[in-house]
């Protein structure tokens, strides 16, 4: 949901509204080839569950490179959805959902920092943000990794001075 970290992948990337995919739950339990986990909107087909996310465009050409960057067909596939956006309409959109799952595994702490980011800078719900705040994150046992993925905000604290 961080538009720092969209944009460091897809620099075309475009904000296009926030919006609620139904019958699906936030979890962090996609199996990352770092040993820790990452996102996925899951398919629960309970009509309780819901998920809160941003869409965004992004210009065709860069749709291979984010498909590298997320791990298609190496954990993540892709599907159609429809959603609801923030003014009620309905879209329909893509996402990447996962094939390799393991619900013991936590997020690196610049993982999680990178979806919380991303829900107050698109003022999701404060409840929905205190949700993902309170899932359990972990250190990056790779220090340089963790300072390149946090580095993005960094530049924005130097910029905004």
């Amino acid at each position: 949901m961080s538009s720092k970290r969209l944009r460091a992948r897809t620099p075309s990337a475009r904000f296009i509204t926030t919006a609620t995919l139904y019958r699906h739950q936030l979890r962090f339990h996609k199996r990352s080839h770092d040993g820790s986990s990452k996102c996925d909107a899951y398919d629960t087909g309970n009509d309780q569950d819901y998920v809160i996310g941003v869409v965004f465009d992004i210009a065709e050409a860069e749709k291979t490179i984010l498909d590298g960057h997320e791990g298609l067909g190496r954990g993540y596939e892709i599907k159609t959805i429809e959603i609801e956006s923030a003014n009620g309409d309905r879209l329909e959109a893509y996402t990447y959902y996962a094939t390799d799952l393991d619900a013991t595994l936590k997020p690196y702490h610049w993982y999680h920092h990178h979806v919380v980011s991303g829900a107050y800078e698109h003022r999701l719900p404060m409840d929905y943000i205190t949700a993902i705040e309170s899932i359990a994150s972990m250190d990056d046992p790779d220090n340089d990794r963790h300072t390149r993925e946090m580095a993005i905000y960094a530049e924005n604290l130097r910029t905004n001075r």
